[in-house]
């Protein structure tokens, strides 16, 4: 009787670690396919910001078009036409469609 109580209380122990397995899986397919792809977006659209320069044409997310004209620490300058220049966040300006809409077309 005291063999068989024993051999049970080991074997709860094995089964305890496979039953964080399922929860460890989801947390690893987690990762990978939502953490890490929006790091990385957030990386490209950082490094694009930094290398956007004067005349540079871009759209912001509120989907106004306009060519830069200044460039200060934190914000943009645009001119989107007639002579209205409006200020804008960095952080406002959307990286694909800027991206392109820099691009020259292909032949």
């Amino acid at each position: 009787m005291t063999s068989t109580i024993l051999l049970q209380a080991g074997g709860s122990g094995a089964s305890g670690i496979m039953g964080f397995l399922p929860m460890i899986l989801i947390i690893v397919v987690f990762y990978f396919f939502m953490i890490r792809p929006q790091m990385k977006k957030a990386k490209d659209h950082k490094k694009y910001i930094e290398e956007l320069k004067v005349n540079d044409r871009v759209v912001t997310t509120a989907g106004i078009h306009g060519r830069i004209v200044e460039i200060s620490e934190t914000t943009f300058l645009v001119d989107v036409g007639g002579g209205v220049k409006i200020r804008f966040d960095k952080s406002a300006v959307a990286l694909e469609a800027s991206k392109a809409l820099n691009t020259p077309p292909k032949a």
